[in-house]
């Protein structure tokens, strides 16, 4: 197939390992900034925070979450050129949807007469919301989205990425807990650009399963 967005995903490949000479210039980061703040997520409630390491200092607390497992990815957080912690809130209350609620108002989405009535969708939160006012399964769902859209986002920019769901929660919430301010991060996402000679999956080819096997069209 002959398209812009499949020839992105057709390039595009998890890199193993980072040139740590190369790096995003500013004007790349700030889209990739604003494709992060655009990704679409349930209710708009926007229950994220992303945390961008990339000062020296950041990369080496950031090294040093890898302390106790996951070591295998340790290596990306000096050589990958920026490193995105993706945190969501845990326990997303009625309080953090007022601050979507007011910007709708703001922006012009919704009128000031109709505020009480937008908490509508509040619903959906406390669906997903446990006697103790937990609903981080939710809240890490909406987390996915923006990941997945900031990948395709680096792709089109000929940035690579790597994924990280190996990483230690624990010790990111230590190590960064100024920057969290209560979020947790599961999962991260390494970007720059591959190593030419060391990063073995940039050569291989892309194998994934045949279209009529995933998808079912009605």
């Amino acid at each position: 197939m002959s398209h812009q967005i499949i020839a992105d995903l057709e390039k595009r490949h998890t890199a193993k390992q980072y040139d740590a000479s190369k790096k995003i210039s500013q004007a790349d980061l700030e889209v990739i900034y604003e494709a992060m703040r655009l990704s679409p997520s349930s209710i708009n409630s926007q229950p994220w925070k992303f945390i961008v390491i990339e000062s020296d200092e950041a990369k080496q607390r950031f090294h040093d979450t890898f302390a106790n497992k996951f070591q295998f990815n340790q290596k990306h957080a000096k050589d990958a050129s920026h490193i995105i912690l993706f945190a969501h809130k845990t326990h997303y209350k009625r309080e953090d949807y007022a601050k979507v609620v007011d910007k709708g108002i703001e922006d012009g989405r919704t009128k000031p007469e109709n505020r009480e009535q937008a908490f509508g969708g509040f619903a959906f939160a406390e669906m997903n919301m446990d006697d103790n006012g937990n609903n981080a399964a939710w809240t890490k769902s909406q987390v996915y989205i923006a990941l997945g859209n900031v990948m395709h986002t680096a792709a089109r920019l000929g940035i690579d990425s790597t994924p990280m769901e190996g990483v230690d929660p624990e010790l990111i919430g230590e190590i960064f807990q100024a920057q969290l301010e209560g979020y947790q991060c599961d999962v991260a996402l390494a970007i720059g650009y591959h190593h030419k000679d060391e990063d073995y999956n940039a050569t291989l080819p892309k194998s994934r399963l045949a279209i009529e096997d995933v998808v079912t069209v009605l």
